[in-house]
């Protein structure tokens, strides 16, 4: 029987997502796990995946519409249901058919050609040309950075439009750019239109920084045992701990014996964790994202750098989840590979603190009444003023910088 498939709420709290992409023409048939389109909230685009088999027998929304939870996308029937009267089923479920509605551009198909019908949009004897193949991850990548994807070879099964087409046509528009000249000035300049993700990017950071009163603590730690203690546990062990997962310990453990930091702040209250979730920034070619590890304290350095590992190879193809970046009360932040040696970054809301992880550099260092050549670490804590106090986040410093430099604690 035919029924309607409504937007779901992906992220928690989401009233509204993007129909990105529909991957199915009208009167394609599907199977149970077999993913329909791509839609996108402000953190992430996700495949909208079939729960039972099916056709897709009317299509309710455009590519790239604005959707609000709960309202009706599409008109779908049981498995071999052809043939219906669309618009009197459609008045039958209450759905009014707007005419703004559809029909679907003939570049919304890019499943398989050889097993996705011709939409019906589509006039009969179209070429195969006039239809376009791409997968989400490049349809995203083109919509994002301005490509039009008519025009593109692909290089993929069937010829369909893949990432590597995607990052070629971007570097062929940059070599071709139209410089403009700015009318009575000698500058030269480039618009690159704002993403969707650079603007909520944007959006939330200014937010942060508007409403969230800022402090910020400094720590410098001397890293020689550190680095020591990981070289052996990588000489020991099968997976290669980076100083990066020795620090998100390291960051657990100061949670737990400074329990006041394990917080965010709420607009009638002040939410205290018992475990320690912890976002990781990760910057990808559409963006920054921040992911978060479930329980730190209790997982142990590989099972760390499992996670880190896997977060940074899902996000560089777009596969991290919207339900994955929510959560967590610190983020880490690390351009120490890019030689930074110190930054401040700003609050990702509603945590309570970011540490901003620079360098390791080597320069002399004051032992006693010696001067020493020592592997230097410098870190800025951003915090939160409204669930945080100074001293409290001055004690978790503490902690933190003598768990790095003490790296027996981490184990204790």
């Amino acid at each position: 029987m035919a029924h309607i498939l409504r937007m779901p709420e992906i992220a928690a709290n989401a009233v509204e997502a993007t129909l990105a992409n529909w991957l199915l023409a009208e009167g394609s048939a599907f199977t149970t796990g077999q993913s329909l389109a791509v839609v996108e909230t402000e953190k992430a685009a996700v495949d909208l995946e079939a729960e039972s088999d099916g056709v897709l027998l009317s299509l309710l929304v455009q590519n790239g519409a604005q959707v609000d939870v709960g309202s009706p996308i599409a008109l779908v029937g049981d498995s071999g249901e052809t043939g219906i009267d669309i618009a009197a089923a459609l008045a039958a479920l209450g759905v009014s058919a707007k005419s703004d509605a559809v029909p679907i551009s003939s570049e919304v198909p890019n499943g398989s050609e050889s097993k996705t019908p011709p939409s019906p949009t589509v006039p009969a004897g179209t070429p195969d040309s006039a239809r376009i193949f791409a997968s989400p991850l490049a349809r995203k990548m083109a919509r994002d950075s301005g490509i039009a994807l008519d025009g593109i070879a692909g290089t993929g099964p069937g010829r369909r439009i893949v990432r590597r087409d995607i990052r070629a046509a971007i570097k062929s528009a940059s070599n071709t750019q139209t410089v403009n000249v700015a009318p009575g000035t000698s500058s030269q300049y480039e618009d690159i239109p704002h993403t969707r993700m650079r603007k909520a990017i944007a959006a939330r950071l200014s937010h942060s920084k508007q409403t969230a009163p800022h402090f910020y603590l400094r720590g410098t730690c001397r890293v020689d045992a550190l680095l020591q203690a990981r070289a052996i546990l990588n000489e020991q062990g099968t997976a290669k701990l980076s100083i990066n997962d020795l620090l998100i310990k390291a960051i657990a453990k100061a949670h737990t014996l400074v329990p006041a930091m394990n917080v965010t702040w709420g607009d009638d209250a002040t939410r205290h964790f018992k475990g320690v979730d912890i976002s990781v920034a990760i910057a990808t070619e559409t963006g920054l994202l921040t992911p978060v590890i479930l329980g730190v304290d209790a997982l142990s350095l590989t099972e760390i750098s499992s996670q880190v590992s896997d977060f940074v190879s899902r996000a560089r193809v777009g596969q991290i989840q919207p339900a994955e970046l929510d959560g967590g009360s610190i983020t880490i932040t690390n351009l120490g590979m890019f030689g930074a040696e110190e930054f401040s970054a700003i609050l990702n809301p509603p945590q309570a603190a970011i540490l901003a992880v620079g360098a390791v550099t080597r320069e002399p260092v004051v032992n006693g009444d010696r001067i020493e050549i020592a592997s230097v670490l410098r870190v800025v804590l951003s915090v939160d003023h409204r669930p945080v106090d100074g001293a409290t986040a001055a004690r978790w410093m503490q902690k933190f910088v003598s768990i790095i430099e003490n790296p027996v604690l981490l184990f204790s």
